[in-house]
């Protein structure tokens, strides 16, 4: 298949692995993280981490949008559904995500909520045109790949009137997630880890394009690689963030040409700007408050915001204690530095946020590297 095949090729893969190992400097240690959980996705599917040479280590970033969903989020969208009566209506693996008091919207649905899977903004669009007596929200989450539909939807139900749907808007924005993670505000509380380069994400970029990235790469001087998600994509950005630490260069580079262009999808901006505007600050899981790092709706909208129709407070939840998925989305720990991995919490019963999707840190290791930890013991014949 075209774009994916030639990008899974093992020989191709071999020849960059050969080319890693004689440029990383073996007298130095190259961190590059992650940011997106698709590519936390690739790196363990397909063995790329064994392929890299010794100095080279990569490092999980938060860029998987229901991992970074605080509990909080998802206990508003429960009580929406409990409290309000309202049809709820959401993405697969939000609904798994623990909340409070031992629910998760799919445990809120077993109780009773009207809490529904789709697979689009246009479908919970639908389930309120189908449904004119009942209130329909949509707990719209994820990264700037899956924003410019919920404006879409939001544009379209103010258009044709129709009062009983109204988003939950819990979008958040990379480029801030990256600058907090680069401050470090706050090391004392959360920690940090000494990154030397990030891969950027794919799907996000072809939105907003590569140049977001362009002022933290000099700021900082952290270099950028966006990159596709196929194995041979993955490797060769970590092949071009070697070649720039090894150069001294700190640039934004496009791994990922057959996608994604410098300015982006101008009209999908323009959408998402008519409709939305920035936070003045938003919780992660994993990194507490970080200012203007996501999305709520405009005033002209606000017929079609949850939040405002029902009035809802916001209240942050912390974490379960024994769940390390906080660090593990800050790169400061490895999903085997948590004692719960792989035996209290698995992807049948997840724990923490990073088991849920397979795009998580903890539950890309569990399926593709768990095994991989277990030592060979060789005996004597």
């Amino acid at each position: 298949m075209k774009y994916i095949d030639e990008f899974r090729d093992g020989a191709l893969a071999r020849k960059i692995a050969a080319r890693l190992e004689a440029e990383a400097d073996p007298a130095r240690r190259y961190a590059f993280m992650e940011f997106c959980g698709g590519h936390t996705h690739a790196l363990s599917r397909y063995g790329v981490t064994e392929l890299l040479p010794p100095p080279v280590r990569m490092v999980h970033g938060p860029g998987c949008p229901v991992c970074v969903l605080p509990i909080g989020r998802i206990d508003l969208a429960i009580r929406l559904a409990l409290e309000h009566g309202a049809i709820v209506c959401t993405y697969g693996d939000t609904m798994r995500v623990p909340a409070s008091d031992g629910l998760s919207m799919i445990r809120a649905k077993a109780r009773g909520g009207d809490i529904r899977m789709v697979y689009s903004a246009a479908d919970a669009l639908q389930v309120a045109r189908a449904n004119p007596g009942r209130e329909v929200v949509f707990f719209a989450i994820g990264f700037e790949t899956t924003t410019p539909p919920t404006a879409l939807v939001l544009r379209q139900a103010a258009q044709e009137g129709l009062r009983n749907f109204s988003v939950l808007c819990c979008h958040v924005l990379t480029p801030a997630a990256i600058t907090h993670l680069l401050e470090a505000a706050d090391v004392e509380r959360y920690g940090s880890v000494p990154i030397d380069g990030f891969v950027g994400p794919a799907h996000v970029s072809i939105v907003i394009g590569s140049r977001p990235y362009e002022p933290f790469a000099q700021a900082w001087r952290k270099p950028v690689v966006i990159a596709g998600f196929e194995p041979l994509d993955v490797m060769q950005a970590v092949l071009m963030l070697v070649r720039q630490v090894n150069e001294g260069r700190a640039e934004v580079e496009n791994e990922f040409t057959r996608a994604v262009t410098r300015d982006g999808n101008a009209a999908a901006q323009a959408l998402v700007d008519e409709v939305l505007e920035p936070r003045p600050s938003f919780e992660w899981r994993g990194l507490g408050e970080v200012p203007r790092s996501a999305l709520r709706i405009r005033a002209a909208y606000a017929d079609w915001d949850a939040e405002q129709r029902f009035a809802l407070d916001y209240r942050p939840v912390p974490d379960n204690k024994a769940c390390e998925c906080g660090a593990i989305l800050r790169g400061v720990k490895r999903p085997t530095d948590c004692r719960i991995f792989g035996t209290v919490c698995t992807p049948e019963n997840p724990v923490g946020s990073c088991m849920v999707s397979n795009e998580g840190a903890c539950a890309a290791h569990y399926a593709y590297g768990r095994l991989r930890d277990i030592p060979v013991v060789v005996q004597a014949a």
